[in-house]
């Protein structure tokens, strides 16, 4: 299936540090005028090199509660102690208009669920992308020299949440594990083609890492659903 014939938007979801980004980027570099990425907002504070209005919208916390108030977001989460959301406005910006794109969604498994529940209509082909393992993740993030361990922390937590999630079944059409770069992008291709009966990868069990983290959790008296 062409690109063309699948306008099905695309939602990409996946843990902090398991190379969204990498595999996005090659993915506009390969197809430029196919694709357009929804700039989300976010209360976080902008960082080296982000630019406002392409890497996301950065609003302040007030802003971006006017914005749930008044019925803007199509999705919206909270994270690290900071708001993320996709406003109705975003996708149709890349979706209408004479330089229509296909609109890319790179969201959390709360979106996911937020989309599911409130804009089926949308359609959209569901891709969770996967770490090798859940120890694997853990060696990415901890190796990262962008977030404080406190940061850390907390995206091991939600990357626990994102794997719970992408376990039960039919919650995503394909998954795809980032063992590989090249794999993983050549896997991606097919997906965004609507190739979705391709042999595709299953999220990886529970591992040791994980299930000390899970059990933290529950010690806790938080839960993964």
């Amino acid at each position: 299936m062409s690109l063309a014939a699948c306008s099905r938007p695309v939602v990409l979801c996946g843990p902090s540090g398991v190379g969204k980004s990498t595999l996005i980027k090659r993915l506009f570099e390969e197809f430029p005028n196919a694709f357009g990425f929804s700039v989300s907002h976010t209360t976080r504070t902008i960082r080296p090199g982000e630019v406002d209005g392409k890497s996301y919208h950065f609003v302040s916390r007030e802003e971006f509660q006017r914005r749930v108030d008044n019925g803007e977001f199509l999705e919206y989460a909270q994270f690290g102690g900071n708001m993320y959301g996709t406003t109705v406005r975003a996708v149709q910006d890349v979706s209408t208009g004479p330089d229509a794109r296909r609109a890319l969604l790179d969201i959390d498994a709360q979106g996911v669920r937020l989309i599911k529940d409130n804009h089926s209509h949308l359609n959209p082909i569901y891709i969770f992308l996967s770490p090798p393992a859940y120890s694997t993740l853990k060696h990415r993030l901890e190796s990262r020299a962008t977030d404080s361990a406190e940061a850390i922390s907390k995206r091991l937590v939600m990357a626990l949440h994102e794997l719970h999630y992408a376990r039960k079944p039919g919650m995503y059409d394909c998954v795809i594990i980032n063992d590989d770069l090249e794999r993983a992008y050549a896997l991606l291709r097919k997906a965004v083609h609507g190739m979705l009966d391709e042999q595709y990868d299953k999220v990886p069990a529970v591992d040791a890492d994980e299930q000390e983290a899970i059990d933290a959790l529950k010690a806790a008296g938080e839960s993964l659903d």
